[in-house]
This record gives structure tokens, sequence and C-alpha cells, in this order.
């Protein structure tokens, strides 16, 4: 079984910052795009940012020179650093990866839980 899970959510005041960690386990043979997501109340969920194996980055307009996205891949994990967070930021956040795992030929999407990121005026 392969799954990930994510970190570091919580409460922040506008203006703050927040790190969010999401590790992959299991038996994997190897990562993908890693990225992560998000879903504010009565929205759709939206990308927030993305990460090749080899560094390459991808943002949502609304979070560029904001949040920074980077990846340990031996650690087999993904940090969002959130900077100069502003209410609308407020949702819950979801870390995604493709791995492939063990033994497979192919490589799937994997989904965290979420984690709520709530900031206030």
């Amino acid at each position: 079984q392969v799954h990930v899970a994510e970190s570091g959510g919580g409460l922040v005041q506008a203006g703050g910052s927040l790190r969010l960690s999401c590790a992959a386990s299991g038996s994997i043979a190897n990562i993908g795009v890693m990225g992560w997501d998000r879903q504010a109340p009565g929205k759709q969920r939206e990308l927030v940012a993305t990460i090749t194996s080899g560094g390459r980055t991808n943002y949502a307009d609304s979070v560029k020179g904001r949040f920074t996205i980077s990846r340990d891949n031996a650690k087999k994990t993904v940090y969002l650093q959130a900077n100069s967070l502003k209410p609308e930021d407020t949702a819950v956040y979801y870390c995604n990866a493709n791995l492939r795992p063990s033994g497979s030929f192919s490589y799937t999407k994997y989904w965290g839980q979420g984690t709520q990121v709530t900031v206030s005026s």
C-alpha cells in the first residue's frame, strides 16, 4: 500500500506564514510530479503549485511570489512554504503525488486527506 499524508496546516493571521509538508510512504519505485491543490468553502478545487522530479515548478497566478513549492526526493516529501498569507488563501490544502508502486509499470495519482489552512484578517 502506498499513500500520501499532509501536515502543517493551522490558523494564522493575515501576513503570516505556514509551511505544509506531504510525505509519500509505502513500497514506491519512483515519484513523478508532486503538487498542492486547495478548495475553499463553496468553491471548486484549484491547483496551487506543482513540481517535477527535476525541480521544475508551476504556480497559480494567485500565489506567485508568495508561495514556494519544493521537494526532497530522498525523503519522498513535498513542501509548500506559504508567505504573506491572505484571508482568501483560507482553504483545505490537498497534496498529490504521481507514484509508481514497486512492481508496477505505471504511475497513479495519489491524494492526501487534506489539511485546513485558515487565515484571519
